[in-house]
């Protein structure tokens, strides 16, 4: 660009350093100032930038259902600007003064972006008009001339910038060059492109795309892994702002323009600027169970609140938990075009120290130390897989990625986790960047009991290396359903290639110590308990089985000990204890049932409605210890969902939400929220009270926008009952 452009700059640049010549680009939202007319010297006194080829107008074909959106499959974007994804044709029209004529006129177009747009980094962009495209490269070629009007055909490079571009059309006159105003209706989008086999992120399969990139409601499996639960999300990334707010996301996290085009990078920026530790990112989180100023993570519905909140607060948004973060990022990808998916990992290990062990610490009476104890199993833990190539690693470690927006640990000095190759993990091949270490301890800690006796000496009492990373599940393409994919991160446990993976990754750095040489357990009982299914509010009762294969008659010294945990694992209180002795006849089978009472444990309840259980005993006559621990999670009542009179879109219809409160307590203080994708914004309503027993009924009227299969989601909120969802499928017909 020249020198007249500089000048105008100069007054408004921020101080340089001794580094560079220009300063970092990583705004996508500043911009520079482009003269209309560049002179190449003197401009003498006749001139008249009249008398020259003009651009009146251009026309971008932005429209939903015009060629370019359909073609680009941009078509659901609520954004009236051009929205097209990287190496693949778009269209234009460009109207002069005149009729063109290429023997004489020569014109070009600019797409510029950021403040300090330079060729060399790709953030100015001049294309010349030439007779032929080549696939995946920047070029534009005349497909139609009329009158006045030619129609361009423009290819874009596959490895293009993500980000907002401005476009301008240059004229070259003898005297300077004549350029189009400044004009945001002709501002150009470009995104990822899964459809572009030159794209990092091609995706061959059609049903994958659909559900990975143009899917805007997901499923999120929560629960435990005995007592799977589901319940909807909005994913809601083709609604009005939050385009915006997703670039809007890689200036806060000042990742340089000229990076943009990189999946590895934008990935591995955005799970440091989903969470707020360290960067002031979009969501704070908070696992104690108070969310004072904020909403809990268990009232979203989805996405687009929390992004458009932090889009005009620049604030972060309160709280979340995993499967908000993962949620919003899942939002966050999909938007710019990045295949990607939500997973849930039934119980995840938290490896506070990554050595591949969580080590849970009894007292000498076999209960478990909490001030000892500092590693935990989480129910279960949500995060994202990207689907993209990795040119940085060797061959065949492309394909899904893990990413984590979840602030667990920190990743070369921020909180952040990933890009990881599952397949690396699979394998074991841990030394490829990012995290892969990490991620694989959350899917293959053992965890090992350990005992202080009264000389102080820790005795290991039992090693259990297949209760953490059992069932890792994301949902099915095209469904609702659950579709697990447990081997794609790990072998069949016991197999021999398992055994290879753990000893590749062990060799590859992850800590593992070694413990089999002093641990012999008892190998002729065996325990194990059972948790009755429970809805909140109600008693249940766990029951214990020993099963003896000895000829000899033993006594074992029993111990339950019940306690209300935050999903993530960490116990709030020990509501129960309860110690028995039993009688184990050789050969046979006897069972023990402690019961729980609602009132133990109503008062104390938190969010998810999970318990813990440690059942351990201890066979009198040899001193071995059995011990055994299982999480737990009552049956939450649900919203019900109802809709009145015909679905039109454009019309109005209306919307029931019910629901009956199950405890024997007044709810105080609730709120409802409900929204749909394509049929209504997210309205909140609030109640001050729901008796015991009684039932709420809210209705809502609205316009749905879209036509086509949608989905309408609610949840209910109050200091004692959280967690409460309900959805519906609808059908909105053509008007």
């Amino acid at each position: 660009m020249s020198e007249t452009m500089s000048t105008n700059e100069e007054k408004k640049k921020p101080p340089l350093n001794g580094r560079r010549a220009i300063p970092s680009n990583n705004s996508n939202e500043e911009e520079n100032e482009v003269p209309e007319i560049e002179a190449f010297g003197l401009i003498p006194r006749g001139f008249n930038p009249k008398d020259y080829l003009r651009v009146v107008d251009i026309h971008m074909f932005k429209e939903p259902h015009e060629i370019n959106k359909q073609q680009h499959h941009t078509d659901k974007y609520y954004n009236p600007k051009l929205i097209v994804r990287r190496g693949q044709i778009f269209q234009i029209q460009i109207d002069f003064n005149r009729p063109y004529k290429p023997e004489t006129d020569q014109f070009w177009l600019e797409y510029l972006i950021g403040r300090y747009p330079q060729q060399n980094k790709g953030t100015y962009i001049p294309i010349l008009v030439g007779n032929m495209l080549k696939p995946g490269e920047w070029g534009a070629k005349i497909t139609h001339k009329e009158n006045n009007s030619v129609r361009l055909s423009i290819m874009s490079s596959a490895t293009c910038i993500i980000g907002k571009f401005r476009l301008y059309v240059a004229v070259w006159t003898p005297f300077g060059i004549l350029r189009t105003q400044r004009n945001s209706a002709t501002d150009t989008y470009i995104l990822f492109n899964p459809w572009c086999q030159q794209d990092a992120v091609y995706m061959d399969d059609e049903k994958e795309k659909e559900e990975y990139v143009l899917n805007d409601v997901g499923i999120v499996f929560h629960g435990n892994i005995n007592d799977i639960k589901l319940r909807s999300w909005s994913y809601g990334q083709f609604e009005e702002d939050i385009l915006d707010a997703c670039l809007f996301l890689m200036d806060k996290a000042e990742l340089e323009l000229s990076g943009r085009g990189n999946p590895i990078k934008i990935c591995r920026v955005a799970s440091a600027v989903i969470n707020s530790r360290d960067d002031n990112g979009v969501i704070a989180g908070s696992w104690d169970n108070t969310y004072t100023y904020g909403v809990a993570p268990s009232a979203w519905t989805g996405s687009v609140d929390i992004l458009l909140e932090y889009y005009s607060s620049k604030q972060p948004v309160r709280y979340g938990q995993c499967w908000v973060f993962a949620g919003v990022f899942n939002t966050f990808l999909r938007c710019l075009g990045i295949p990607a998916r939500l997973i849930t990992n039934y119980c995840s290990a938290h490896d506070n120290n990554a050595n591949l062990q969580l080590d849970f610490f009894l007292d000498d009476e076999g209960k478990l130390d909490t001030k000892l104890t500092k590693d935990s199993v989480w129910n279960y833990h949500c995060w994202n897989e990207a689907w993209m190539t990795r040119p940085d690693l060797p061959v065949g470690f492309g394909g899904w990625q893990v990413v984590d927006g979840t602030p667990q640990e920190t990743s070369d000095g921020m909180y952040r986790c990933g890009p990881a190759s599952v397949q690396a993990i699979k394998h074991g091949h841990v030394c490829f960047q990012f995290d892969a270490p990490f991620v694989y301890a959350e899917v293959n800690s053992d965890i090992v009991f350990s005992r202080r006796q009264k000389n102080g000496i820790q005795v290991i009492e039992k090693i259990d290396t297949t209760h953490v990373g059992q069932l890792i599940v994301t949902k099915e393409v095209g469904g609702d359903g659950m579709m697990e994919i447990t081997e794609e991160y790990k072998f069949q446990e016991g197999s021999e290639e398992e055994r290879l993976a753990l000893e590749t990754a062990v060799m590859y750095g992850v800590k593992k110590q070694s413990t089999q040489d002093v641990y012999q357990p008892q190998t002729d009982v065996d325990m194990d308990f059972q948790v009755q299914k429970a809805v909140l509010g109600s008693d249940f009762k766990v029951t214990i089985t020993f099963r003896s294969r000895s000829r000899n008659y033993y006594t074992a010294t029993a111990y339950l000990s019940g306690n209300i945990v935050f999903y993530t694992g960490v116990a709030k209180r020990e509501f129960k204890k309860h110690s028995f002795s039993a009688k184990l006849e050789p050969s046979s089978s006897s069972a023990f049932d402690v019961v729980i009472k609602a009132s133990e444990y109503l008062s104390d309840l938190l969010d998810q409605a999970s318990f813990h259980f440690f059942v351990t005993a201890q066979i009198n006559e040899t001193g071995k210890i059995l011990a055994m621990q299982k999480a737990t999670v009552l049956e939450i009542p649900a919203l019900r969902i109802k809709t009145q009179g015909e679905l039109v879109a454009g019309k109005v219809m209306s919307v029931t939400v019910e629901f009956t409160n199950p405890l024997k307590q007044t709810l105080e203080n609730v709120t409802l929220r409900l929204e749909g994708p394509g049929v209504l914004r997210t309205m909140k309503k609030e109640f001050r009270q729901i008796p015991a027993n009684s039932t709420l009924i809210w209705e809502v009227k609205t316009i749905p926008r879209q036509p086509g299969s949608r989905k309408l989601i609610a949840s209910l909120d109050s200091n004692a009952l959280r967690h409460v969802y309900g959805e519906l499928n609808i059908q909105v017909q053509k008007p």
